[in-house]
């Protein structure tokens, strides 16, 4: 991709800020299901920090993770790893242009 490329996607991006991929998992899951990220940790296989990073936004949602998260709510990867990823598309799109000006 060229750098002329790179800024016209960087522009094509949606304005919106999305939400986070870890709070939309608190917002949409654990809080209406009532499930604590000790819980979640647990039924994951994975440590409480982790599940406490991901929701704090402090840490991404991996390849590893988002298996976990889609066979534990019934979902797929992908809808983990998309999220994660117009997060971080969002993220560089905003750092990009505070860089530029453009």
């Amino acid at each position: 991709m060229t750098a002329f490329n790179l800024i016209v996607s960087s522009r094509c991006l949606s304005r919106r800020k999305p939400e986070h991929p870890g709070r939309f998992l608190q917002r949409c899951y654990l809080q209406p299901l009532n499930i604590s990220q000790s819980e979640l940790a647990r039924v994951l296989g994975i440590s409480r920090r982790r599940v406490h990073e991901i929701i704090k936004g402090q840490r991404a949602i991996s390849a590893d993770s988002a298996i976990r998260l889609a066979h534990y709510f019934q979902t797929t990867p992908m809808f983990w790893l998309e999220k994660q990823q117009l997060w971080e598309l969002y993220d560089a799109s905003r750092r990009f242009t505070k860089e530029t000006g453009k």
